[in-house]
């Protein structure tokens, strides 16, 4: 009987050991922000045709009194399924902030959608971020709601349940992009839901422990100020440094500087493709913790023989926003994996 070489058996236990172990902090990951499953029950409205797209709006449910209000463009000559690309907004947009976005890519030849997050757009009943930070503040208490990411990221996979039943989408390559607040939506969302082709988070993708060991978080807890202050101030309001806000992401949003962090779910989206645009001056993503994020999903690309399916792209001299040639090249991503 032939004997395998003793260096290939490590290097086969390793690699079943790393497997195994993104089996586990996605499995991990679907159990936390799972819920009991209610049927879609869509609606579609048409809406007046205008520059050679469709429009449609649309609602499905993804948990008892809960729907998500959606917009879906394609191109009104599109036949076929097409390929899908879901977009997501940032902390206080909504959909129609997506819309401009959505129409170059329904342009493109993709069915673009894009849904307002809880407490955001149509599921808000104010303007502004007011409602979100209360629910956040309320999770801060009850520990049981996670309006902060986790929520729309099932929100997303019930989405991806309803384009599967939709003739005009390619169940099979369906994109996922998202900005800031969105963009760690998206790579959770692709971790989680391997069901997402190709992803694109956008000045979104960090290691959220980084930011705690070197003390940089302020600029993300700044998106939510409103909620971490109503929990300081619940707390006793004597103490807002590090070990407070490990606290407080400990209970409203667990484990995301652990086995949910950036260096963690991105490479558990390899071997599909992912393209993660990051600025080198965002005080949201500090940009070591986005290259330990990339270095960590790069490794698993190359082990996977997908090298070229892994992109990151530093906007120089950038703080937190996304620059029109990123979106091109997110655009570009999407049209050289998802071929429309």
């Amino acid at each position: 009987m032939r004997r395998i070489p003793h260096l290939l058996v490590v290097a086969l236990c390793v690699l079943m050991a790393g497997c195994s172990t993104a089996t586990k902090s996605r499995t991990a990951f679907n159990q936390l922000i799972q819920r009991p499953r209610v049927p879609l029950a869509p609606t579609v409205e048409a809406v007046p045709n205008t520059n050679g797209l469709v429009q449609l709006k649309f609602s499905f449910a993804t948990e008892a009194g809960q729907r998500v209000p959606g917009v879906l463009l394609k191109r009104s000559d599109a036949s076929g399924p097409r390929p899908g690309v879901i977009a997501l907004h940032g902390t206080g947009g909504s959909k129609g902030n997506m819309l401009a976005l959505c129409r170059k890519l329904a342009t493109n030849g993709f069915v673009a959608v894009a849904i307002d997050s809880r407490y955001h757009g149509e599921r808000t009943k104010g303007k502004g971020t007011d409602e979100y930070n209360a629910a956040i503040a309320r999770a801060w208490e009850s520990g049981r709601e996670h309006p902060l990411y986790y929520d729309t990221v099932w929100d997303v996979q019930r989405l991806v349940d309803y384009l599967q039943t939709r003739d005009d989408v390619d169940a099979k390559r369906i994109g996922l992009l998202g900005i800031s607040k969105g963009g760690i939506e998206t790579y959770l969302a692709a971790a989680s839901d391997p069901r997402i082709a190709v992803a694109v988070p956008l000045i979104g993708v960090q290691s959220f422990d980084w930011a705690l060991k070197h003390d940089a978080w302020a600029g993300r807890i700044k998106t939510i100020q409103p909620a971490f202050d109503a929990a300081v101030q619940k707390s006793g309001g004597t103490n807002s440094g590090t070990a407070f806000v490990k606290e407080f992401y400990d209970r409203v949003i667990p484990d995301i500087y652990r086995k949910f962090d950036g260096p963690a779910m991105l490479p558990l989206i390899a071997p599909r493709p992912l393209l993660v645009i990051n600025s080198d001056s965002d005080p949201n993503t500090p940009l070591p913790g986005v290259i330990e994020s990339a270095d960590a999903a790069r490794a698993v690309y190359r082990e996977k023989n997908a090298g070229d399916r892994f992109v990151l792209r530093i906007q120089i001299r950038t703080g937190h926003q996304v620059k029109p040639e990123s979106e091109r090249a997110a655009i570009e991503w999407f049209v050289k994996w998802l071929r429309p």
